[in-house]
């Protein structure tokens, strides 16, 4: 009965959504529910992630049928860590939504849509079967489609066409990629696919699956050349919107190549070092394009790809170093790009715009808040001893060991660019002298509004901000959880054995 602690993060957030909606017009109780569900959410992850950390995988049967024909969810390290980020970033966004989304925009059914998307990530991280996963994002394509529409201004319409136009495109190539590998191994599986794909003798048709799923995947973690729809999009919505977005959204295509390329496809040279190539070419693109931007959200937005790139960087080298170090850095990078975008979402409240040119002086007035926004955004320069620096380490020493200098020398060059981008971001921003603008008459601004809200906004940056700063002073304690799961994730008997040897069922 302990293992269903499995399936209590995907009814709680059913449970919120549909609770939600009997509250359509009542805003202030909808917040309150949001916040309290979400701190609830948060508790549950941390049990499961204590239980699995204690007790190993956890497994459980939809239905009462035994893999490999049902449904199979599964909470293996790499899951449940994701699962618990999910519950820090959500709790973090809903105290900040409540602050930052407008009354008209709320009553548009953000809460229960909100909560909805966070289904989707967690039941995505947590389902064992490849076909299960397609339906999970289908429901995460939906639910954020009405995030970032919801407000209908122009902009916002012009980014939702783009962001679901690709998106689509990668669940036809997702869908497809499945239908082929079905045909292949007769499975749904990803425990059985794992020996079954393994035991194709046709080399080559593995390889062109296993690029279908690539590019699939690969448009959702926004990799190079299939990100450009993600900095067309992501700079439109609500801040509080960006933020769930930034930090988990691309994360789950990542989680998705992570999960195939170490458990159905493994051991292919040719594969490995395509993700390679791939890794060096995002850090790159992405940070020469966050290199030439004006509008912080868009800087962002670019360094969400250029930093994809340490991931599969790490994922491609393929050596258990190098994938606890794509661990640490995605563990450091969710909570770090939902920090910088809610961020954004404060500067624009206090200064009524994003863009670099129109701001300044922002240290000047706020000296502590300035002191507060300093750890997120140096976080991401991996400044030692801030998060962002320890799992570089991880990823340059396995380049040496892999003898993959080009590897080592974009993931520099891509710590160099960032330095730059954030040391421009902060000058313009924080120390310089602002010019004299007019405000904005229909706008409210930070001062204008309650102390409850001003801590609304301020509150969810701060508790992140220290659960950056446990990551980074606390470095050993992510080390030791990043090596354990690329344990896990090499040698990934263990989640076979639990799939398909050890199941309780779920009626």
């Amino acid at each position: 009965m302990t293992q269903q602690l499995i399936i209590y993060p995907l009814f709680l957030q059913i449970l919120l959504a549909i609770l939600l909606m009997f509250f359509w017009n009542r805003i202030n109780s909808q917040r309150i529910i949001s916040i309290l569900g979400s701190t609830i959410n948060l508790g549950i992850s941390i049990w499961l992630f204590a239980a699995v950390w204690e007790h190993g995988t956890y497994t459980v049967q939809a239905g009462n049928w035994e893999a490999p024909f049902g449904i199979t969810f599964v909470a293996d390290m790499l899951s449940a860590t994701l699962v618990l980020l999910t519950g820090i970033s959500g709790l973090a966004v809903s105290v900040f939504s409540s602050g930052s989304i407008i009354p008209d925009r709320l009553r548009f059914g953000y809460f229960p849509i909100f909560h909805f998307l966070l289904l989707g990530l967690n039941g995505a991280f947590l389902t064992g079967d490849i076909f299960n996963l397609y339906v999970w994002f289908e429901i995460i394509i939906i639910s954020s489609f009405v995030l970032i529409t919801i407000g209908g201004e122009k902009a916002q319409l012009e980014g939702a066409v783009k962001y679901f136009t690709m998106n689509i495109l990668a669940s036809m190539i997702f869908l497809t990629a499945i239908a082929v590998l079905y045909g292949l191994t007769g499975s749904l599986n990803m425990a059985d696919l794992a020996g079954k794909v393994a035991a194709i003798e046709n080399r080559g048709l593995v390889e062109v699956t296993a690029i279908l799923f690539l590019i699939g995947f690969g448009i959702k973690a926004a990799v190079f050349p299939l990100y450009f729809w993600l900095p067309a999009s992501y700079h439109t919505p609500p801040s509080a919107v960006s933020a769930i977005f930034g930090g988990l959204l691309t994360k789950v295509g990542v989680y998705a190549l992570i999960r195939i390329f170490t458990l159905i496809f493994v051991g292919d040279a040719f594969l490995d070092q395509i993700l390679v190539v791939i890794a060096i070419l995002t850090l790159f693109s992405g940070g020469i394009g966050a290199l030439v931007q004006n509008n912080v959200r868009k800087v962002f937005s670019y360094l969400i790809i250029c930093h994809i790139g340490y991931m599969i960087a790490g994922l491609g080298m393929f050596t258990e170093v190098a994938i606890a170090g794509t661990i640490f850095y995605l563990i450091h990078d969710i909570v770090v790009k939902t920090n910088l975008f809610m961020v954004s979402g404060l500067i624009y409240k206090i200064k009524g715009s994003n863009s670099m040119r129109a701001l300044g002086g922002f240290y000047g007035e706020y000296p502590k808040l300035s002191l507060l926004i300093f750890i997120p955004l140096f976080s991401l320069v991996g400044i030692p001893p801030l998060s962002g620096f320890w799992p570089k380490i991880s990823l340059i020493n396995a380049g040496f060991t892999n003898e993959s200098y080009w590897t080592i020398g974009a993931i520099i060059f891509a710590s160099f660019i960032t330095l730059v981008v954030i040391a421009k971001l902060w000058a313009e921003v924080f120390w310089k002298t602002p010019e004299d603008r007019p405000r904005i008459a229909s706008f409210e601004y930070f001062n204008e509004i309650s102390k409850l809200r001003k801590i609304q906004f301020i509150v969810p940056i701060a508790f992140l901000s220290l659960v950056s700063l446990y990551i980074g002073f606390g470095a050993e304690h992510i080390q030791l959880l990043s090596s354990r799961i690329a344990e896990e994730l090499v040698d990934n008997q263990q989640y076979i054995d639990a799939v398909l040897n050890k199941q309780e069922t779920l009626n």
